[in-house]
C-alpha cells in the first residue's frame, strides 16, 4: 500500500482538494472530454496522493459489461412491495436497468426499529455501480451518507439540504396548490381539512405547503384544520375521525395522498354523511384506489413509474461520466378530477386536466 493511500477517501474528499464538483471529478477520473487537460492533472493528483480508489463495479459498468445498481427504500419490504407507489417506481428503473443490461438491486429494512439497514447493505457490500434513494426521510443522516460516499446517488424527491445531489421528483407544492384551489374556486369550498403525511418526510411538508399557501392566496376566508397520518388507509381514517369531530361546518377534506383519502370516505361514511353532497373529498397520487371508489376520488396525479425511469437514466449517466442537466429534474404531474368533490360539466362526471408544466426549480426532491 502506498503512502497516503488508505481507505475511506472519498469523490467528495477529492472535490473538495481541487475545488470542483464531484461531477467534475467524476468526469475527468473517466477522461471525460469537456473537463481540461489541466483539470484532469489535478484531478489526478489530488486522487493520487489522497489514496481514493475509483468504485470498480462502476468502472466495469462505463466499459460496457453488465453490472447492478441498487434502489434504498429506508422501509420494511413489506411496506415496499404492498405499496402501488414503490411499485410503479420498480417498473420504471427496472425498465431503465433492462434497457442497460443491469440487474437490479432493492435493498429494504428488517423491520421498523432498523433505518440504517438499507444504506449499509449497499455501502459495505460494494456489489452495486450506483445507487437510487427513494422515500427517506429529510432528517435520515444515512442520505448525507450516501451522498457523500464515492458512489454515485441519485434521490428521489426533494431535499433542500442537499442541494448538490441529483434528484428526481415532482413540484408536489404546485400539485396540493392546484388541487386546493379546484376546491376554493370551482367549489366554493372554504372550511378544508387536510390529512398530511408524517411531517418529518418532504413531500408530505410540500403538500401540506401547497395547500394552506393556495387557502391564502384564493382572497376568501378560509379555515383549515391539520391530522398528521402516515399514508395509510388507516390513518386517514383516523385523521378524518380527528377532523370531523373538531371542525364544526368541514366542508372538505384533502388527504396527501389516494390511501389516506379512502379510509377518509369510510370514516366519513361510517357517520351516515355523504360525498360530495354533505363533505368533499380530495387525494394525491392516483396509483389505482382513486379510480375504483364511488364516487372516484379527485387527486393529482404523481408519474411515478416516469420518475424511476428518469432517476435510473440518470444514475446512469452519472455512471457514465456525465452530471445531469439540470441537476435537479422536475416532471409535470396532472390535476385529475372526478367526484368526490362535486360535479363537473362533462361527460360521466369525470375529467382529466392538462398535464401541468413543472414550475420553476425549487431545489432538490423525496416520495411517499
Amino acid at each position: 500500500m502506498t503512502a497516503g493511500r488508505r481507505a475511506g477517501v472519498t469523490l467528495k474528499d477529492v472535490a473538495t482538494a481541487v475545488g470542483i464538483s464531484q461531477s467534475a471529478v467524476s468526469m475527468a477520473l473517466s477522461d471525460h472530454p469537456r473537463i481540461s487537460e489541466p483539470r484532469k492533472r489535478a484531478v489526478r493528483a489530488a486522487a493520487a496522493r489522497l489514496g481514493y480508489v475509483p468504485n470498480s463495479a462502476g468502472r466495469a459498468l462505463r466499459a460496457g459489461r453488465a453490472e447492478s445498481i441498487a434502489m434504498v427504500v429506508p422501509q420494511t419490504g413489506r411496506h415496499v412491495f404492498g405499496h402501488p407507489y414503490f411499485m410503479h417506481l420498480l417498473v420504471g428503473v427496472t425498465a431503465e436497468a433492462n434497457a442497460r443490461d443491469a440487474a437490479l438491486m432493492v435493498s429494504t429494512n428488517h423491520d421498523e426499529t432498523h433505518g440504517v439497514a438499507a444504506y449499509e447493505r449497499v455501502l459495505r457490500s460494494q456489489a452495486a455501480s450506483g445507487a437510487i434513494v427513494a422515500s427517506a426521510s429529510v432528517s435520515d443522516p444515512n442520505v448525507n451518507r450516501m451522498v457523500d460516499a464515492a458512489l454515485p446517488v441519485v434521490l428521489i424527491g426533494r431535499f433542500p439540504h442537499l442541494p448538490h445531489a441529483a434528484s428526481v421528483g415532482v413540484d408536489e407544492v404546485a400539485g396540493a396548490a392546484a388541487v386546493t384551489r379546484h376546491l376554493v374556486r370551482d367549489h366554493g369550498l372554504t372550511r378544508i381539512a387536510h390529512i398530511s403525511g408524517p411531517l418529518d418526510h418532504q413531500t408530505a411538508v410540500d403538500r401540506y405547503e401547497g395547500f394552506r399557501g393556495a387557502l391564502a392566496a384564493s382572497g376568501r376566508p378560509c379555515t383549515h384544520t391539520l391530522a398528521v397520518g402516515d399514508f395509510s388507509e388507516e390513518s386517514g381514517r383516523a385523521g378524518a375521525r380527528q377532523v370531523l369531530d373538531s371542525m364544526a361546518d368541514l366542508q372538505a377534506v384533502f388527504a396527501a395522498n389516494d390511501e389516506m383519502a379512502y379510509g377518509a370516505m369510510l370514516e366519513i361514511r361510517s357517520r351516515g354523511l355523504r360525498v360530495p353532497e354533505d363533505v368533499a373529498l380530495a387525494g394525491y397520487d392516483d396509483f389505482g384506489v382513486s379510480r375504483l371508489t364511488t364516487p372516484g376520488i379527485t387527486t393529482v396525479r404523481v408519474p411515478a413509474r416516469d420518475l424511476g425511469r428518469r432517476a435510473a437514466a440518470v444514475l446512469f449517466g452519472l455512471l457514465d461520466g456525465a452530471p445531469p442537466e439540470p441537476l435537479h429534474t422536475v416532471l409535470p404531474f396532472d390535476l385529475v378530477l372526478r367526484e368526490s368533490c362535486g360535479s363537473h360539466p362533462v361527460p360521466g362526471g369525470s375529467a382529466e386536466s392538462p398535464t401541468v408544466p413543472p414550475a420553476p426549480e425549487r431545489g432538490t426532491g423525496d416520495s411517499v
